[in-house]
């Protein structure tokens, strides 16, 4: 995803070796449906909830296959990191499907209803079609219920 977010190509490759780069394969592909300002929005937004929670979140977007909780666990558990500490958003807008795996340190602090209601408020925007603004309020929305670190509070 960070081909995507550049400003300007720098790219070197030939008609020789441009076949075999799978980056821009991919990366294209989100140039066509992204927005600049919403990958740059997107990005924020999973870093600033990562900063707060002191949890992994990361995001995947694009079609899940047919058992679509089994690839969803598949990614999150090759999401790299302590995945124990993670949590993937998995959206699957041609499926209509968003699932939320979180690994069993991120579960503490995010139960199912806390993901339960992110997703129905993130389904809510997409329906308005608000793909970006839905994944940053779902964002939001489970920073807020995963709180600070334990490490990072401050007793006064």
């Amino acid at each position: 995803m960070t081909r995507a977010l550049e400003a300007e190509s720098h790219d070197t490759a030939t008609t020789q070796t441009a076949p075999s780069r799978s980056d821009e394969a991919e990366g294209s592909a989100l140039d066509e449906i992204f927005t600049f300002q919403e990958l740059a929005r997107l990005d924020e937004a999973l870093t600033m909830s990562s900063r707060e929670t002191g949890l992994r979140f990361t995001l995947y977007i694009g079609d899940l296959g047919r058992h679509t909780r089994v690839r969803a666990e598949e990614l999150h558990a090759r999401s790299g990191g302590n995945p124990s500490d993670s949590v993937l958003i998995a959206v699957s807008p041609g499926q209509r499907v968003v699932e939320v795996v979180t690994g069993a340190g991120a579960a503490r602090r995010l139960p199912d209803r806390a993901c339960a209601l992110a997703v129905l408020s993130m389904t809510t925007s997409f329906a308005a079609g608000d793909l970006v603004g839905g994944i940053v309020n779902g964002l939001r929305q489970l920073s807020d219920q995963a709180g600070h670190p334990s490490a990072l509070r401050r007793t006064h």
